[in-house]
């Protein structure tokens, strides 16, 4: 598994935790959690409102901050089953690692605070939700509906009780 972690802010005055320690398990946990066999590679890029509403503009025609946002490398046929032919992996695998290239994730490091503050638990479970979320959205699952909203929230809930991150 290799996590690509860059932030844009200081996350000392904002985070007392290992962040990039606890990115990685909770990437991992998603992975375990689908059975997904390949090892993955994932980038994860921590920043504030200002940046993220001018993605959120750009990319997805949304003129405010959010908190997460993921953008796919993969286009599933049937979200988190993973597996491909020889032929696709070719396509989808860093040719170097053999990694599966599952895509990026960009965080607001306002918004971790803010929600946080706002649902009544820690900036620690917040960040995690949100890696677990976007996770889900680059092996395919979406909540354009009430049921996929409801499979995402009961996956999201399974994947963080695992690793012992509650509300």
């Amino acid at each position: 598994m290799n996590v690509n972690f860059e932030s844009e802010k200081d996350l000392k005055d904002v985070l007392d935790f290992d962040v990039i320690k606890e990115i990685e398990r909770t990437v991992e946990a998603c992975v375990d959690y689908l059975k997904c066999e390949y090892e993955v590679q994932v980038n994860v890029l921590i920043t504030d409102n200002e940046n993220i509403h001018a993605l959120n503009k750009e990319n997805r025609g949304i003129d405010r901050p959010t908190d997460v946002l993921s953008f796919p490398m993969i286009e599933w046929e049937e979200p988190g089953k993973c597996d491909f032919d020889e032929e696709e992996e070719i396509y989808l695998c860093d040719p170097d690692s053999g990694e599966l290239i599952l895509g990026d994730i960009v965080i607001s490091i306002d918004k971790v605070a803010e929600q946080a503050s706002e649902y009544g638990h820690s900036r620690k479970r917040e960040l995690l939700f949100l890696v677990a979320h976007s996770m889900l959205h680059l092996f395919g699952f979406d909540h354009e509906n009430d049921e996929e909203r409801e499979e995402m929230e009961r996956m999201q809930r399974e994947i963080l009780n695992s690793i012992g991150v509650t509300r």
